[in-house]
């Protein structure tokens, strides 16, 4: 690993560092909140899964989640969104949702994109690895997310309920089979076969689950991509059918920028500190 920038932050750590992935091949940047509690032990980690053309950095300056980290005593864990590189390929209109930018937290299946875009397996198990082995964290964990990260948090955790405490979300593309964000990416990362698309739809894993994770999602009902891209709607029509006990919020008045977000996180926070701490 190579550090990239160190900053005192609420008497905690804010660091970015890069290294080379095995899983995407390519170099990756994360960024790491280490609480000052890590000082003196090894503290949970929450993993927060950004959105359509984030980086690292986007959580990391926008969402104000430091203070409350450093007060609850959890590290934050903020990877990039896709693989990146001059080899990497890209859509081939240089379109934001998909591609760089755009790797929906799955393991592509069809060529070009299976040599690099899984994102899925960087960060189930790659990422965690590292973090686990580098810095002052134990094995505790909780994932979040934004939009196509909420998407990514809510499947991967929903996926791997050994691995995780918990799962929020903000704003998640809640049924990607079934909108058109979710629609180009699957078919052109998965290919032409719906059953492998359904493994990475939240609506469709919430509807067969047989384990439970406290699960928190909030959605701004000023959201312009609410109707045609997000639809909550089948979030909760899923969890009445499974009987899975979510807590779904709607909130007048909010968008789907960091506003919302930086609102709301110190909730998502405290909500993951309840099964983590």
């Amino acid at each position: 690993m190579k550090k990239v920038s160190e900053y005192l932050c609420f008497n905690g750590r804010q660091l970015q560092y890069s290294h080379t992935s095995a899983v995407l091949n390519c170099e990756m940047r994360f960024g790491i909140f280490l609480p000052p509690q890590a000082e003196k032990k090894k503290v949970p980690v929450l993993y927060w899964l950004s959105g359509l053309t984030c980086t690292d950095e986007n959580f990391t300056q926008k969402a104000g989640a430091q203070r409350i980290a450093a007060e609850l005593g959890i590290a934050l864990v903020m990877p990039d969104t896709s693989p990146r590189g001059e080899d990497v390929p890209d859509d081939e209109n240089g379109a934001y949702d998909f591609g760089l930018g755009a790797g929906f937290y799955l393991n592509a299946t069809q060529a070009p994109w299976s040599k690099h875009y899984r994102m899925y397996d960087y960060i189930v198990s790659e990422l965690p690895e590292l973090i686990e082995a580098e810095f002052s964290v134990n094995g505790m964990r909780s994932i979040s997310g934004h939009s196509m990260g909420g998407h990514g948090a809510i499947t991967i955790g929903l996926k791997n309920p050994d691995k995780y405490r918990s799962i929020s979300a903000f704003s998640p593309i809640s049924n990607p089979v079934n909108c058109p964000w979710g629609q180009k990416a699957l078919g052109l990362y998965l290919g032409d076969d719906q059953e492998a698309w359904a493994a990475y739809d939240s609506s469709e894993l919430l509807r067969r689950a047989t384990e439970q994770l406290p699960l928190l999602v909030d959605q701004g009902l000023a959201d312009n991509f609410l109707t045609e891209q997000l639809r909550p709607e089948t979030l909760d029509d899923a969890a009445t059918e499974s009987g899975y006990r979510m807590t779904l919020r709607r909130q007048p008045g909010y968008d789907h920028s960091y506003f919302f977000i930086s609102t709301f996180i110190e909730d998502h926070l405290r909500f993951h500190a309840q099964h983590l701490i």
